[in-house]
């Protein structure tokens, strides 16, 4: 591809390589639409949904989850499902199927990182002081 050095808003000239690149670009763009006009579109927004699925899926199952963006991707997944109840033809069950079982990996997962938290923070000022004033009784009493 090259420019015209003494025109800076010139059109770039394709290469006949690139100009064939561009031509089929074009034409498998033009296929993919007239298959997404084919399909029906609950179709297509079923597996868009599931795309979210997996979404939320990859970023609960990091050793380290991000749960700020699977929140986000089990919302979205939620908007989806419930906002076009009774929309999503013969994938509806499914949809609905995911959308409870991500929401049920958030929670777990949202449990699990909280839990590891708290063992790696260690006990509290509270149960330290607890855990010292037992020792301390049966020190006493010995």
């Amino acid at each position: 591809m090259t420019l015209p050095s003494d025109d800076p808003t010139a059109e770039p000239t394709l290469s006949p390589e690139q100009e064939e690149q561009a031509r089929q670009m074009a034409h498998d763009m033009a296929e993919a639409r007239q298959q997404l006009l084919e399909a029906d579109v609950s179709t297509v927004i079923a597996n868009h949904a599931l795309g979210i699925y997996e979404l939320a899926a990859i970023h609960l199952t990091q050793e380290e989850p991000r749960l700020d963006e699977a929140r986000l991707a089990v919302d979205a997944l939620a908007e989806l499902v419930e906002g076009l109840e009774g929309r999503l033809g013969e994938g509806e069950g499914t949809l609905r199927d995911a959308l409870h079982q991500a929401r049920l990996a958030f929670v777990q997962r949202t449990a699990q990182k909280k839990a590891a938290d708290e063992t790696a923070a260690g006990p509290s000022s509270n149960e330290a002081n607890d855990t010292e004033a037992n020792t301390g009784a049966d020190t006493d009493e010995g």
